[in-house]
């Protein structure tokens, strides 16, 4: 079993059009894969597409995940905060353990809080 954290990211830029929040997920794809500490990252392919998110190109649109170790997600999300704190993202943590903690923001406090339950949740494993 992996001992690192996975993580989905979804952002949601209703301002976008289908081509464009594309674009955006394939730029924040690339920057991630260029942080040392991401282990891998990938967009979100489609298997079944969950009710009310669209797909493109055969992934979801607007989605990415990334796995990283414990000891570096709060680096990754860090950067996700600087990167994406003014946008409305939806991140999914899934630990090693199988557990599991979604969390929203819109803001930069909201990241901020969000990435403390982070690593609340994530203290014990």
């Amino acid at each position: 079993m992996s001992s690192n954290i996975k993580l989905t990211i979804a952002f949601n830029e209703p301002n976008l059009d289908a081509e464009e929040t594309e674009q955006q997920t394939r730029n924040l794809l690339r920057e991630v894969k260029d942080l040392d500490e991401v282990e891998q990252a990938s967009l979100v392919g489609v298997t079944e597409t969950p009710e009310g998110s669209k797909a493109f190109a055969g992934f979801l649109l607007g989605m990415l995940q990334a796995e990283v170790s414990v000891a570096n997600l709060s680096k990754l999300m860090g950067f996700l905060g600087d990167r994406l704190g003014g946008k409305s993202i939806k991140l999914t943590l899934k630990a090693p353990d199988g557990r599991e903690l979604n969390l929203e923001a819109s803001s930069r406090e909201e990241f901020e809080f969000a990435m403390q339950q982070a690593q609340e949740f994530l203290k014990n494993t």
